[in-house]
């Protein structure tokens, strides 16, 4: 997988439209970075940008950005609703994917130094990249703003951690840092500024002081009024979702807003998200209303209507969700066969695709038919009374149906991966030994797939028991085949490992995986002789 690191630069302009599309340009002429987001605000006068690129790519599209700004924004002529203290108000780096936190940091380390250095401005550094905890938290890094910052930058505990001490009026300083994904959240409100931030102060962690602390761990929140929209709004930073989530913050604000007699009328997010935190909500009014949805497009369209995402703009979920952004939504190319075509491309004189896309595909179509029988149970009116039962088991059977379907191509991908590695050129000592490591992670690729599948499969037992006890017998036979075919995926399974690890030189890796795929094979008899043998016994 690419490595892949998340910027997300706010630039103190939201209004000029040659502006903002010149910085977007800047970002976007950067080899190897891709802009996702463009989020201008006219009220806060603020532009926030989201793109993505790996670790040595993203720090040079956050100084194109930087430079772009440089020559078109002038703070001293800058108003608006959102705190700022910069041209470049902040500057943040963000783990996505096979990347850490401590990437993030150098990057922002590295980013903040070139910064300075090349703009002769003052940057200092916050989050995970501070160097005092004090600088951790963006809030105090911005007090007092650009109009304070003449005095802060005299100020010896306030020294900036790169660039000059001196005041750059058109630029002001700028904060880097490396942090959490972060979710801008707006909630819309038919009332005044000052009724919206005494909602914000009730729910911001930091509240109105620390003797009268906010409701809400990890948000930070404030009010203010869009004159374009004619509403009020509690726009809050929730910097770690996953403790407080966005339902927790919107039901939490509705809660404040009916106490004073005040329409809720939607809500907003800034910029991406991710979607994990979209599916969190969607499990929390999926619980709350005693809902059985499965899909994630549905349990999507779910949490646009329950947080009103569209009220202020269409909300589209492959434009705004990070991981449908990044990877797109498109089948490999074995899964967009159609039977006939995988059929003959599998009855072909080529090695690939072979037995370990066969295997998956078994796997697959056996949790298929299981999610098909208890679909054929639940929602039946002479089954009603085991609608709860049937609730639980079919969601876990039907994601692994959906979750083994990708290792179809990806068997055939750890196949292709690790012939390129063999016809790598070995004349020079150096390329037999560059060509002997691409050649074991080839190999380690080519275990892990099947792996996977076995994993997958094996967690489905327990649930496929349960369907078999109280499943529609009519649909006996079907969960029967069903059973067998995800054994079979588990063979498969069993025998790609096999072959491949015989090749691979780590000894105690290879030790621990032939002691796994052994008991995978196992468990799978088991799971499945216990099965056929309940179906049996049914009438």
């Amino acid at each position: 997988m690419p490595r892949i690191i998340e910027c997300v630069p706010n630039f103190s302009e939201g209004r000029s439209k040659e502006v903002i599309e010149a910085i977007a340009s800047a970002i976007a002429q950067t080899e190897g970075c891709s802009v996702l987001d463009v989020d201008p605000g006219i009220s806060t006068n603020r532009t926030v940008y989201t793109f993505v690129g790996n670790p040595v790519t993203v720090v040079e599209g956050a100084l194109n950005a930087a430079r772009a700004a440089y020559h078109l924004i002038d703070m001293r002529t800058h108003n608006g609703e959102h705190p700022r203290m910069g041209a470049m108000d902040v500057c943040p780096f963000i783990p996505v994917q096979d990347t850490t936190m401590e990437d993030c940091v150098q990057c922002a380390r590295e980013f903040a130094e070139r910064l300075a250095e090349e703009l002769s401005v003052p940057v200092y550094l916050y989050g995970e990249a501070a160097t005092e905890d004090k600088r951790k938290r963006l809030p105090d890094i911005r007090s007092g703003e650009y109009e304070g910052l003449i005095n802060k930058l005299q100020d010896p505990l306030w020294k900036p951690d790169f660039g000059p001490v001196d005041f750059v009026p058109s630029w002001g300083a700028t904060a880097v840092g490396a942090r959490k994904f972060l979710i801008a959240y707006n909630i819309n409100l038919l009332g005044t500024k000052e009724q919206a931030h005494r909602i914000a102060l009730n729910v911001r962690e930091q509240g109105r002081g620390k003797d009268q602390p906010g409701r809400l761990s990890d948000v930070q929140a404030i009010g203010w009024y869009m004159e374009e929209a004619n509403m009020a709004q509690v726009s809050m930073n929730l910097t770690d979702y996953e403790k407080t989530p966005l339902h927790t913050a919107y039901e939490e604000c509705a809660k404040d807003a009916d106490e004073l007699n005040l329409a809720v009328v939607g809500s907003q997010i800034v910029g991406v998200v991710p979607l994990q935190a979209l599916l969190m909500v969607a499990n929390y009014y999926m619980e709350k209303e005693n809902l059985f949805i499965l899909e994630e497009d549905q349990k999507l369209r779910l949490v646009i209507n329950r947080l009103g995402l569209n009220s202020l703009g269409a909300f589209s979920p492959k434009e705004r969700i990070i991981e449908y952004m990044i990877r797109g939504d498109e089948d490999g190319p074995l899964v967009s066969m159609d039977v006939k075509d995988f059929i003959m491309t599998v009855g072909s004189r080529s090695p690939s695709p072979g037995g370990g896309s066969v295997a998956a595909l078994c796997a697959s179509v056996g949790a298929a038919l299981g999610a098909m029988v208890g679909f054929l149970t639940y929602g039946n009116r002479k089954f009603a009374d085991l609608d709860p039962q049937t609730r639980k088991v079919i969601p876990p059977v039907y994601t692994a149906m959906k979750d083994l379907i990708p290792f179809i191509d990806a068997d055939a991908g750890a196949f292709s991966e690790y012939m390129l590695a063999v016809k790598l050129p070995h004349k020079t000592e150096e390329d037999t030994q560059l060509r002997e490591i691409a050649m074991q992670r080839g190999l380690l690729t080519a275990v892990q797939v099947p792996l996977c599948v076995a994993r997958i499969v094996n967690s489905l037992w327990p649930h496929l028991t349960e369907i078999a006890k109280i499943g529609n017998i009519n649909c006996k036979s079907d969960l029967q085949v069903g059973v067998r075919a995800l054994e079979t995926g588990v063979w498969g399974a069993y025998y790609n490992v096999k072959t491949n690890l015989k090749d691979i030189k780590d000894d105690a890796y290879r030790e621990k995986t032939e002691s796994e795929i052994n008991e995978a094979v196992k468990t799978a008899q088991t799971g499945c002789a216990d099965i056929l043998k309940i179906l049996d016994e049914r009438e």
